[in-house]
């Protein structure tokens, strides 16, 4: 119900006329009282549940009948008249005056925290009744229910729900907790210490369940933990919504769920939960039911063993304990609700008189005590070492007292002016809400600042809460009882800075049937899709939450060690398990390598070849054919073709600076030589046979020095390029990356293409030209002329670095190198064993046929 509608209700409550008001009607509710000149009501859930009743607005409605006596609420109101007694005998606080309370029962039901207010303040003195309506009571310490914290006005309360702070809906609300703004960070902040990501949550069907999942869902969703299901529960539902809130659980995946739920609301779930042997979840719990008394129970423990959860810190209140002891089932003035509270520890019903004590809720097989019964003073009623709930109200009567004094016992403001005092009968609700909100909204003036007997600093902030502090609770089994263990503590700082500190070596987790004393590796992990191996990206998976994902391999050259592919640095590639940067490997034709080993041996044996030619002709130099075929230009050829049989060795190894300049320049120039050497003995073919025609004196034009200014002029114009190649923009090693993603092929990058292709391009024009001339002598006499020899050279020559070309651009990496490689090897075999075979088959096969007799006999022949 919201507090609109509240304040509308309670206005109808009364009928004005002129000054005065009339009670129209009052609720019949069992009540404690205690006469006082200043009066403090109190409103607590003794009983847990509220038996259904049908509303009607045609019929007066009958008294609420209760049922599920609360040892814990009980204890709230024992010790909020225990404290009002120790302050009417403080002679330093309120002296002289009095001060009473009248205590009711909410049933923890909203609805009967709305009658109980209202009774509160519509009671009037019979001696005033003539007089104008005032409210008796200066203020109110109630409910720790959020629900039922709503329906009262000027009050002091202990629920947490962080909805109250809201200053301007709930001007005169106050409460000793934590709000639960800061319960929601320290749950947010537990979950994300242990990695769990996907989390059932329950909350209760009121206002301390709603906001607080939604407050604690806020958190966890900037940590990317999702929530796979919300089960809402309430102490008043039939038992079928509390088992298909169970069945949810067993169908859920989830691990790690989280109880936003009072004691008195979760109890039937965890008694479902045992009875269908629901193990191995590990609870989460809020300071609403971590340390109740009743289930905390070795039955309960099958399944909630290990539960972790937050309460507000402990106090140990000795003079409780011998105010508890004193509770006797004949004193009038509490026989409303210790007749039940004696039924329930010593189980039998006190009587007066054997009369039944009013409003006792006494069953049909209670049995009338004796009077000579004792109560069990071990039992966690009268524990008050660690008080936490009960010290918190506590703090609120002494909060209570402090600003009544402060507003009835003169003193001097900041500028030494005298205050005026007010008088019992002036002391308002609104007066006392008014002087705690207005002088402790800032540090600096906190007026109703206290320290208590037990060396607590008492204080709000400017919302009305105060400083967050909670222990980490672990329930641990200990000799056959359930106990509450503080394994850490979570605090908030003045920077607005949270601190979580959990001692891992003293929890206890739940883990299925056993619950044990285990590290970090141990806990439960809760999660809707394992985590990503490294080497692997999660997926999204369309329609499932950001928690539930597939994990795929990272892309080549990518890796991943947490949740996303990352790429590789340029010269890294990923190992196979995409989980690490490794280097690539270098690449080159090396001379170990197959490949390498081959070509060596062909550029070894060319050369050899080309030796053994050029010795045969120094050997038989003085015979026709040698003679006949231009013996220096030959060997000039032969050594130009050594060289180049040679070149190949500088392009296998790896790259260095001085073999890149080495091999594209050394194959330039002895090509070049090479090809000028073929050119220069086609001309001579040429000119020999023109002279042999009447009139023709070509041949004497052509002699020795002209053929040697031909060769050595064709190949300084290509050492004149090479040289400007080499000083413009020489070539260099360098690292491919691009042929292969895991390698690195070391190569030679040419440093400048137009200088790469101008050397093979002169070599090209050469060839051209020489293939020209050598095509046009080809049907010259055979046993005269080379014609036809250097045809079929010069045919291989332009076939093979016609097809280099496009080789050469296409091929990947180290291929490169060898298809240069294979092209020079291959035009210059073409060239010494189409020139050259043929002659020294005559030479060293058929000696017969190097004559001077056979030469000129062909030649004459072919003439006629």
């Amino acid at each position: 119900m919201g507090s609109s509608n509240i304040f509308l209700f309670f206005s109808l409550l009364f009928m004005h006329t002129g000054s005065t008001c009339q009670l129209r009607g009052k609720f019949e509710m069992p009540n404690i009282f205690k006469a006082g000149e200043i009066m403090i009501g109190g409103i607590f859930p003794i009983f847990n549940k509220q038996e259904n009743v049908i509303a009607s607005f045609e019929r007066k409605m009958r008294m609420i009948n209760c049922t599920g006596f609360d040892l814990r609420a009980f204890r709230w109101m024992q010790v909020m008249m225990f404290a009002i007694d120790e302050i009417n005998q403080d002679e330093g606080l309120l002296p002289n005056i009095s001060l009473g309370y009248k205590i009711m029962d909410s049933c923890a039901s909203p609805t009967n925290v709305l009658r109980a207010a209202f009774t509160l303040v519509s009671e009037q003195k019979e001696e005033e009744s003539t007089t104008p309506c005032h409210l008796p009571l200066t203020a109110l310490v109630a409910e720790s229910g959020s629900s039922q914290s709503l329906a009262a006005i000027y009050n002091f309360y202990f629920s947490t729900c962080a909805c109250l702070s809201d200053r301007r809906k709930y001007p005169s609300f106050f409460r000793t907790l934590p709000s639960d703004y800061y319960q929601a960070k320290a749950l947010a902040s537990l979950v994300k210490r242990y990695g769990w990501t996907w989390i059932g949550a329950l909350q209760s069907d009121n206002d301390y369940g709603k906001n607080g999942i939604s407050a604690f869902s806020k958190e966890v969703e900037k940590m990317g933990v999702c929530i796979a299901f919300v089960g809402t529960i309430l102490r008043t539902y039939p038992q079928s919504k509390i088992i298909e809130v169970v069945e949810l659980i067993k169908q859920s995946t989830v691990k790690v769920i989280l109880a936003f739920v009072p004691e008195g609301d979760l109890y039937p779930l965890m008694r479902e939960t045992v009875k269908q042997n629901i193990t191995g979840i590990q609870w989460i719990a809020s300071e609403a039911w971590v340390t109740a008394a009743r289930p905390s129970t070795p039955e309960m423990f099958k399944s909630f063993g290990g539960t972790v959860g937050f309460v507000v810190r402990k106090m140990a209140m000795p003079k409780l304990g011998t105010y508890l002891k004193n509770i006797s089932p004949y004193f009038p003035s509490q026989s409303t609700f210790v007749s039940d509270f004696w039924e329930t520890m010593a189980g039998c019903k006190p009587c007066l008189n054997c009369e039944p004590l009013p409003f006792a809720n006494v069953t049909l097989n209670s049995q009338m005590c004796t009077g000579e019964e004792k109560l069990n003073y071990t039992d966690k009623f009268f524990d008050v070492t660690q008080v936490r709930v009960t010290y918190n109200v506590y703090q609120a009567v002494y909060a209570i007292a402090h600003a009544i004094h402060k507003l009835l016992f003169c003193q001097r403001d900041k500028n030494n002016v005298l205050r005026k005092c007010l008088n019992v009968s002036q002391i308002t609700p609104k007066l006392v809400s008014k002087l705690v909100y207005l002088f402790i909204k800032t540090c600096k003036h906190r007026k109703v600042n206290f320290v208590d007997e037990y060396g607590e600093n008492v204080f709000f902030d400017e919302n009305g809460d105060p400083p967050a502090s909670y222990e980490v609770i672990n329930w641990q089994l200990r000799d056959g009882e359930v106990q509450h263990v503080i394994v850490g503590y979570f605090s908030t700082s003045t920077d607005e800075t949270y601190k979580l500190t959990v001692k891992e070596d003293n929890i206890h987790w739940n883990s299925g049937n056993l619950v044990l004393i285990t590290r970090n590796k141990h806990v439960l992990v809760s999660v809707c899709s394992d985590t990503c191996p490294n080497g692997t990206r999660k997926a999204q998976i369309k329609g499932r939450p950001v928690c539930c994902f597939d994990c795929i391999s990272c892309a080549d050259g990518s890796i991943s060690n947490t949740t996303d592919c990352i790429l590789c640095p340029e010269e890294y590639w990923s190992n196979e398990r995409r989980d690490k940067c490794v280097m690539k490997m270098t690449e080159f034709l090396s001379y170990t390598e197959t490949m390498g080993i081959i070509l060596t041996a062909l550029s070894i044996f060319g050369a050899s070849l080309s030796v053994a030619t050029m010795i045969i002709f120094m050997r038989f130099r003085e015979t026709p054919i040698v003679k006949a075929n231009n013996s220096e230009l030959s060997t000039l050829l032969l050594v130009s073709l050594f060289f180049c049989f040679l070149c190949p060795l500088t392009f296998i190894g790896e790259p260095t600076v001085w073999s890149c300049m080495l091999r594209h320049t050394a194959f330039g120039v002895t090509f070049a030589l090479c090809i000028s050497c073929v050119l220069g003995k086609t001309i001579v073919v040429v000119t020999a046979f023109r002279a042999t025609l009447p009139g023709n004196k070509l041949a004497g034009k052509f002699g020795p020095v002209q053929q040697r200014v031909i060769v050595f002029s064709c190949t300084a114009i290509q050492i004149v390029i090479c040289v400007l190649w080499l000083i413009i923009s020489p070539p260099f090693p360098d690292k491919a990356l691009k042929y292969n993603n895991k390698k690195i092929i070391l190569e030679c990058n040419t440093g400048s293409d137009v200088a790469f292709y101008a050397v093979l391009g002169y070599i090209g024009i050469l060839s051209a030209i020489c293939s020209i001339l050598a095509f046009l002598a080809r049907k010259l006499p055979d046993n005269f002329n080379e014609a036809k020899f250097i045809s079929f050279s010069m045919l291989i020559f332009c076939a093979v670095w016609a097809t280099f070309i496009p080789a050469y651009i296409s091929s990947p990496g180290k291929y490169t190198v060898a298809v240069e490689i294979f092209a020079i090897l291959s035009s210059a075999f073409g060239l010494l064993l189409c020139i050259f075979v043929p002659k020294c088959y005559i030479i060293l096969i058929k000696p017969e046929r190097n004559t001077k007799k056979h030469l000129m006999g062909k030649f004459q022949k072919t003439s006629l």
